[in-house]
């Protein structure tokens, strides 16, 4: 068989692909399409399927050269043989799974009743990690809204916010990037969230103040523009169990 430079040209191109991180690959996928990656981008659209899986190897290859630089001998010690896995596992697949999956599907129905009274829910669970040093946020989220054309069952804004809250954050941008989802999904009138959590960067390391949460609120259309549509939501939050009675 006659190789022509045009095969040349392709076997050259897929020995480099080859010799190429998956991590590599997926990057330059995203800056080709001039994207963000930061830590708390999304970034599923430009994973392929398989990739995660190889993803995760390389993870837990690099988490095994971590381990060693801190003088831990993964050879003999039981506890820590397979511990390069499974901390690639959870990474990738749970506590930051909002960066490598898509969201869950949300399907929205016509407010056919023509709602227009504010409900809220909560508390909902959100677990995160802090992008400065990567150890837990964990906290309570409230949400609030005044229905617009379209609604969506109540168990997905849990999902969701577990979907947002699931990578690196600060927890002010994760509670925007809340706002936005949730305004994409049911376009409501009206938006109120507010998050109370403990991180862990305070907690456990630098000042050590276990009893310390941080609380930040976000509001948005009829909640921004109507003071008291805003204070009933507040007061709704307080009289629910486990409700901020302090705020």
């Amino acid at each position: 068989m006659t190789i022509t430079p045009s095969d040349n040209i392709k076997k050259e191109i897929d020995e480099n692909i080859s010799n190429k991180l998956i991590s590599e690959i997926i990057r330059n996928r995203i800056q080709l399409h001039k994207k963000r990656f930061h830590a708390n981008d999304n970034i599923s659209e430009f994973i392929n399927p398989g990739e995660l899986d190889a993803l995760q190897n390389e993870v837990a290859s690099r988490i095994r050269d971590l381990l060693k630089s801190l003088v831990i001998d993964i050879d003999n010690d039981h506890n820590s043989q397979e511990t390069a896995e499974r901390v690639a596992k959870m990474y990738l697949k749970e506590v930051f799974k909002g960066r490598y999956h898509r969201r869950p599907t949300v399907t929205d129905f016509p407010n056919a009743s023509n709602l227009d009274e504010i409900y809220t829910l909560g508390p909902i669970s959100v677990r995160s990690a802090c992008s400065h040093h990567m150890v837990p946020i964990i906290g309570d989220c409230w949400i609030g809204i005044k229905p617009g054309d379209k609604v969506i069952g109540i168990s997905k804004f849990a999902r969701v916010a577990d979907w947002v809250f699931s990578r690196p954050h600060i927890q002010e941008e994760a509670v925007m990037l809340l706002a936005d989802e949730i305004e994409r999904l049911c376009e409501p009138k009206g938006l109120a969230i507010l998050v109370k959590a403990k991180h862990y960067c305070m907690c456990w390391r630098g000042v050590k103040e276990p009893n310390t949460s941080m609380i930040n609120s976000i509001v948005r259309g009829d909640f921004r523009h109507d003071p008291s549509l805003k204070q009933e939501f507040f007061e709704l939050v307080k009289n629910q169990p486990n409700g901020l009675s302090c705020y």
